[in-house]
């Protein structure tokens, strides 16, 4: 028996709501931190305002499932996210002309790709050998490339908008030196103040429509570079910088994820949820550690109710999900993206360390994070796509040059 375990048996039982109240707080921050980011993404590879909206719903709804799936099944405190890293990519990926051949319709085409790779991941391990193989610091420094643009935006916000965006930016700092776990929920406050301030100053009056939450239905099509370009990446990041750490974070604590049928669960996941606009959805990273540590319970036993708990805040803020999306359509100039950008910080100064950390990788991770953040499109496949194969082929050059 672990210290852990024994500790938890010596003790008396912490009261069940408990890991509850730590299950509604994994799903509060999860979703305020980066809910931004996903709606940023969808629309910048085409969705319009509804369509984003429901992309935002199908996400909140099939994370949460399989949350209350995994936890019940296998007693553990499984949580599972929308992959931000990969609405990230969207949103550099559709911000360079003509990036998404076929619009958004290849984008859903590009989502069930990807669904369709994370579910061979389950029944073929090979592949997952093969993405085991991307050196870390490539990958980590595609997906810096990939966010640089976006954490960008709250400085370059501040010039276009100080009024709207200089509150937010304050609010952050301060609460990231108090309560780092929500500072950016309180920052997304800040700008839901904003936003209302600057409604009623303009006397705008808001259509109750356009809170109630609706699904959109899009057929997919599938073009060369929309897989090429968008699902590989996603595919890659989702894996690379989601599940494994998520399947690391869970070992920290004692856990050992059953990792076929959480791919299998977060594969079906994102298949269910693409053609209403979710992009992907995968195992909790850095929120895994909020419902899986001693605070939501000291017996480790017990911890998979915040497991449960967690998919059933999903399913009550995917019921709020148009809202949200309305609040992001109504804000004023530069206000979302600024969020959006506070949001990633934390990612971007993750990833850049990990690309750099090893002096013998870090030339090939420097030409991989330029490429990336350049935004280049060739052929119409996306820059991301062409990071990799820059910082493969430079470092494969380097390596063999050494022998």
């Amino acid at each position: 028996m672990s210290a852990e375990a024994s500790a938890a048996s010596a003790a008396p039982p912490a009261p069940l709501s408990r890991p509850i109240l730590a299950g509604i707080v994994t799903a509060l921050v999860g979703f305020t931190s980066s809910f931004a980011v996903v709606l940023t993404g969808l629309s910048a590879v085409g969705a319009s305002a509804a369509q984003a909206a429901s992309g935002l719903l199908a996400a909140s709804l099939t994370m949460g499932l399989a949350c209350i799936v995994l936890a019940w099944r296998y007693r553990m405190p499984i949580t599972v996210a929308w992959s931000t890293p990969g609405a990230a990519l969207l949103a550099a990926t559709g911000t360079t002309a003509g990036a998404i051949e076929g619009g958004w319709p290849a984008a859903v085409g590009a989502f069930l790709v990807t669904a369709a790779l994370i579910l061979l991941t389950a029944l073929w391990p090979a592949l997952g050998g093969f993405i085991a193989r991307i050196p870390a610091s490539i990958a980590q420094a595609m997906l810096a490339g990939v966010l640089l643009p976006l954490c960008l935006a709250p400085i370059t916000g501040i010039v276009e908008n100080p009024w709207g965006v200089v509150p937010v930016v304050v609010t952050w700092l301060i609460v990231a030196r108090l309560a780092p776990r929500w500072a950016v929920p309180v920052a997304f406050l800040a700008a839901a103040v904003v936003v209302a301030v600057e409604l009623v100053r303009q006397g705008t009056a808001i259509d109750p429509g356009i809170l109630l939450p609706r699904v959109e239905l899009t057929a997919p099509t599938f073009t060369v570079g929309a897989i090429v370009g968008l699902a590989l990446p996603l595919f890659i990041v989702t894996m690379a910088s989601q599940n494994v750490p998520g399947v690391a974070i869970m070992r920290s604590f004692g856990y050992e994820v059953p990792w076929r049928p959480a791919m299998l669960v977060t594969g079906l996941g994102t298949a269910i949820g693409a053609p209403a606009g979710g992009h992907a959805i995968n195992l909790a990273a850095i929120s895994a550690a909020l419902a899986a540590s001693p605070d939501a319970d000291p017996d480790p036993k017990r911890r998979w109710v915040a497991g449960v708990s967690t998919g059933a805040s999903y399913l009550v803020l995917g019921a709020a999900s148009a809202a949200f999306a309305a609040l992001v359509l109504l804000a004023p100039a530069a206000v979302i993206p600024a969020v959006a950008g506070l949001a990633l910080f934390a990612a971007f100064g993750s990833a850049v360390q990990q690309a750099i950390d090893d002096p013998g990788e870090r030339l090939p991770a420097v030409v991989t994070f330029l490429v990336a953040a350049s935004g280049i499109s060739v052929l119409g496949v996306s820059a991301a796509f062409w990071a990799l194969v820059a910082g493969l082929v430079v470092r494969t050059v380097l390596h063999s040059a050494r022998r």
